[in-house]
């Protein structure tokens, strides 16, 4: 909890760094100044789940949405694999986000599947580090069958830094077309079009129902000039709070940065862990032995 407040983060990587390109780790050590590296990871660059824990249980973070990604071309692997050792320790904080390429996983309805059978409470597809468009064909099926189960699809919208990043494919205009055709589909908006795109993801967000916007990698005190259009206050109500950590540098002080912004006070419970409980699936503690 934060002050009192439920805090639930959906967007960390708690990755493996062998898996992954110097370039990601450049990333992690730059945005993350001040995070404990050295007393978090082991030194073969895997991640202590006991430390990583109590680190999250400091922070405030009642329950931490960990991500995958196959973006071989851009970043590398964080296989959904890896994060099950966290998931094991304590499945009360820690939860799996599977992710998808359809460069890469072929037939996808079968790593669909796959990646679900191993606990994972949504889907996030990367258009911009896969070099793909969220209009890709083969995509349908996994919309539809996501949209059936209750299972929210994650979108990375905006720019990406990184080389061979397409940017293009950041734009979250042609995710309406996506809800045209299957729209019970629950899609979250990871990091809110960051960069060229934050009209294009409000307006989505305020059209339909079934859209939010993810706050990952968004400085709070930004937020009020990102979205100055819509309107923070009138756009708050659809906002899920997400740090992606270790591009964050403290969950705890970006969460009470979120508190201060000038939005309705009975909308704040939802930022920071009300909407992610309506969104993502099985959010409440499960039972353990």
């Amino acid at each position: 909890m934060i002050d009192g407040i439920p805090l639930i983060d959906v967007h960390l990587h708690p990755a493996r760094r062998p898996t992954l390109k110097v370039d990601w780790q450049r990333w992690a050590l730059e945005f993350g100044r001040g995070i404990p590296f050295e007393d978090l990871y082991d030194p073969e660059g895997t991640i202590r789940p006991d430390r990583f824990d109590a680190y999250l249980e400091a922070e405030g973070v009642d329950v931490a949405l960990l991500m995958s990604e196959y973006s071989p071309r851009v970043t590398g692997i964080q296989a959904i694999e890896d994060l099950l050792p966290l998931v094991e320790h304590n499945p009360r904080r820690f939860r799996p986000i599977a992710n998808l390429n359809p460069h890469l996983h072929h037939p996808i309805a079968a790593e669909l599947e796959r990646q679900l059978a191993l606990g994972a409470v949504a889907v996030k597809l990367h258009p911009v580090h896969g070099g793909f468009s969220p209009t890709e064909g083969v995509l349908y099926l996994v919309y539809q069958r996501c949209a059936e189960r209750g299972v929210p699809v994650v979108f990375h919208t905006g720019t990406s830094t990184f080389p061979g990043a397409v940017n293009r494919y950041g734009d979250p205009a042609p995710i309406d077309e996506v809800l045209q055709h299957v729209p019970d589909l629950k899609v979250v908006l990871a990091h809110g079009g960051r960069g060229w795109w934050y009209e294009a993801a409000a307006f989505l967000a305020l059209a339909r129902e079934n859209v939010w916007i993810e706050l990952s990698g968004l400085p709070p005190q930004r937020l009020a000039d990102y979205y100055a259009r819509p309107g923070l206050r009138r756009l708050a109500r659809k906002f899920i709070f997400g740090s992606d950590w270790p591009g964050a540098p403290g969950i705890a002080a970006n969460a009470r940065a979120v508190a201060k912004l000038d939005i309705d006070e009975a909308d704040l419970p939802g930022v920071l862990a009300g909407n992610a409980r309506k969104v993502y699936r099985g959010l409440d503690p499960p039972e353990v032995d």
